[in-house]
């Protein structure tokens, strides 16, 4: 065996198990990363979608038991009274291994510049402590409200990273679905931009 063989040979030795820990912790994060989203208008969805293209892990849409209305101002009632009154609309979404997941992305659109009921009960139906919470979100322009603030206050004993925020469609005026296009692979760039700072891209 010469010199450049038992060299390369070592290298080889010393790389694979390293190679083979990297790819195993990669994979081992995207098994325990959970991406929940709350949409109406299936915006919150495509953008739900595309982290997981990004970071994998399991996608879960929130239903309720009891569906909202589909009339805008009918539930745009519904919710004002909901979050006047504190109720938590029951869910039929459940998540029976909720324990295996130390990353939980919460994705919703802003309701009344708040965070929907649904969200709101189901980080209060799961314990999120101990985990890393990531909340992203779709709004009509006006920005995220008081949602991420809610986010923190009901997970306080959660990691809570910096959260994601763009403009989706504005039911209120007849424009629902906008995630296709020019709009989408910009809302994309936007992505791996913040999730490269908080270092999971």
């Amino acid at each position: 065996m010469n010199k450049t063989f038992k060299i390369y040979f070592l290298l080889l030795i010393i790389i694979t198990p390293v190679f083979y820990c990297s790819c195993n912790a990669q994979e081992s994060k995207k098994e325990n990363t959970l991406i929940v989203y709350l949409s109406r208008t299936n915006n919150t969805k495509a953008l739900a979608e595309i982290i997981q293209k990004k970071v994998g892990g399991e996608l879960v849409a929130i239903d309720l038991e009891k569906p909202y209305p589909e009339d805008y101002k009918a539930i745009v009632a519904q919710v004002a009274e909901e979050n006047q009154s504190g109720y938590l609309p029951p869910l039929k979404t459940q998540i029976d291994n909720f324990n295996a997941y130390n990353t939980v992305f919460v994705g919703f659109p802003t309701w009344g510049m708040q965070l929907p009921p649904p969200i709101k009960s189901f980080l209060h139906q799961y314990d999120m402590s101990g985990k890393t919470v990531i909340p992203f979100n779709t709004n009509a322009g006006y920005g995220f409200g008081n949602s991420f603030e809610t986010v923190y206050s009901m997970c306080p004993n959660a990691t809570i990273l910096k959260g994601f925020s763009t403009k989706g469609g504005i039911e209120r005026d007849g424009i629902y679905f906008v995630m296709e296009g020019a709009k989408k692979t910009k809302v994309e760039e936007e992505v791996i931009k913040w999730l490269r700072q908080l270092k999971l891209y």
